[in-house]
């Protein structure tokens, strides 16, 4: 750049640029580096609009020329927003990793589900009873002799309204167990709300046989049964 013809410079001298003409200078410069070692081709964040303009996707900022954008490319503005953005992508990996390492052991070895052939429904018994104070009993008995190792029995209740089997009704519930390799199985049983309290809701694991015993609530008006 001639720097000789200067308000105040000799001549054949240099003379000191101002601020504008600093500016432009370094802005020239970094598009020449740009130039030399970005290709655009590649830029993930480089795009070319219909009006013929050219925008940055990181920055959402708009450029006339290739120029342009390849000096942008080089200001603080970019660069800093090319490290927030690298830092959330590494924030996104390590948050994955730790989501499908949480069921992994210390050294983070991914888990492995392990497959079962099916091999049928177990055997079961249901008790119906009400006691002293006329509140209703069901004891389940479900019989698992063949259950695969490391393998407990689960339960859960299910509403009428999110099984597929029959049409839905209000006035009743699924209670559901599981336990591999056997088929779950399913109780249809009264929607009322059950006892919660001690005693009143029990599961045992014995000798291959899960225990579930449950109370409902004694309704108003319930008569209490003589002993």
């Amino acid at each position: 750049m001639d720097m000789q013809n200067r308000a105040g410079s000799k001549f054949g001298g240099g003379g000191v640029m101002n601020d504008g003409q600093s500016a432009r200078d370094r802005k020239e410069r970094l598009r020449q580096l740009a130039l030399e070692t970005i290709d655009l081709n590649k830029d993930p964040y480089f795009m070319r609009n219909h009006l013929g303009t050219y925008e940055c996707k990181l920055c959402l900022t708009l450029h006339t020329t290739e120029g342009s954008y390849l000096a942008h490319t080089q200001a603080k503005k970019h660069q800093t927003n090319l490290r927030r953005r690298a830092k959330e992508d590494s924030d996104k990996q390590k948050a994955l990793a730790l989501l499908n390492d949480t069921s992994a052991g210390r050294y983070g070895a991914p888990a492995k589900r392990r497959k079962f052939v099916k091999i049928g429904r177990p055997g079961y018994s249901l008790t119906k009873s009400v006691d002293s104070n006329g509140a209703k009993c069901l004891q389940f008995a479900v019989n698992y002799p063949e259950i695969a190792d490391g393998i407990v029995p689960r339960y859960r209740f299910m509403s009428s309204f999110a099984q597929r089997v029959e049409a839905p009704d209000k006035e009743f519930q699924f209670l559901l167990f599981a336990a591999e390799p056997y088929e779950t199985i399913g109780f249809k049983i009264p929607n009322k709300p059950i006892d919660k309290g001690e005693g009143r809701f029990v599961t045992s694991w014995v000798n291959n046989v899960f225990n579930l015993t449950l109370f409902f609530m004694v309704e108003e008006g319930a008569c209490p049964v003589a002993s």
